[in-house]
């Protein structure tokens, strides 16, 4: 069983666990227990920063529409997703009470293990400490070549965790599949294979103009067909050789009114 770094609500740093990325167990002072036996907590606290437009059937389906612009960025379309948006595995996902849905985007995190300023691709892996899971949610909207921050960083729209897998374990980031499903039916299913950068030229190119420090975390993007969900859903997102990700999403109202996590 791989070792990951996951933190629980009852702990100041980030600890040690050994899990089963396909079962979802977990071996923790010699016990063997479930994903919902603990009330996990952020795997890590530094900033979240995401790209647009780094899947090419998000671009062909820009063309079909004709949309704004279906060529590829020349740069990284980079945007971030502040502190407010944060919450972790099992936490709701609010539904704001002004849109009947949202959309629950599958995001493969970076998760950086010192700091990267300008770094060169072939060398941009020696900074990375390990991948984690994000549902980079957001409201439905037609702004697709520039980041949409009113739709993206409401509160609880990035769900993270529920650790993160040291890269050691995980060989080939640019091939792995990935599915979404929305109360256990399987709603989209992709591959990092078709990701316009890779996971190493993503980092060489956005440390270009920013500087990325340990803790941080770069999601690669969304795919195309993000599923739209509503309050009483359960949406879960799987990354092969990582793990799962999983939250229930609510009426925001519900949680401003003292409604469980």
């Amino acid at each position: 069983m791989p070792v990951v770094m996951a933190r629980t609500r009852f702990m100041a740093q980030p600890e040690r666990f050994e899990v089963d990325p396909l079962s979802g167990s977990i071996r923790s002072g010699g016990k063997t227990l479930g994903m919902n036996e603990l009330q996990w907590d952020m795997p890590t606290r530094g900033a979240v920063y995401g790209v647009l437009m780094n899947y090419r059937g998000v671009l062909d389906a820009l063309d079909a529409a004709g949309g704004e612009s279906s060529a590829p960025p020349r740069a990284p379309v980079l945007f971030v997703k502040p502190a407010n948006t944060w919450i972790a595995y099992g936490d709701a996902i609010p539904v704001p009470e002004d849109v009947e849905c949202i959309e629950a985007g599958a995001a493969l995190g970076i998760v950086m293990g010192k700091t990267a300023c300008r770094v060169a691709a072939v060398d941009a892996l020696n900074f990375v400490a390990g991948y984690t899971i994000v549902n980079d949610v957001c409201e439905p909207h037609q702004s697709y070549d520039r980041p949409a921050t009113r739709q993206r960083c409401r509160d609880g729209f990035c769900a993270i965790g529920p650790w993160v897998m040291p890269k050691q374990s995980v060989p080939s980031p640019d091939r792995l599949t990935l599915r979404v499903l929305v109360n256990g039916v399987l709603r989209t299913e992709n591959t990092t294979a078709n990701m316009i950068r890779s996971v190493a030229t993503l980092i060489a190119d956005v440390t270009e103009f920013v500087t990325l420090s340990a803790g941080d975390i770069l999601h690669t993007g969304v795919p195309e067909n993000a599923p739209r969900i509503a309050a009483g859903d359960r949406v879960r997102i799987e990354f092969d050789r990582i793990g799962a990700l999983e939250n229930r999403v609510v009426a925001e109202r519900e949680l401003m009114t003292g409604g469980s996590r």
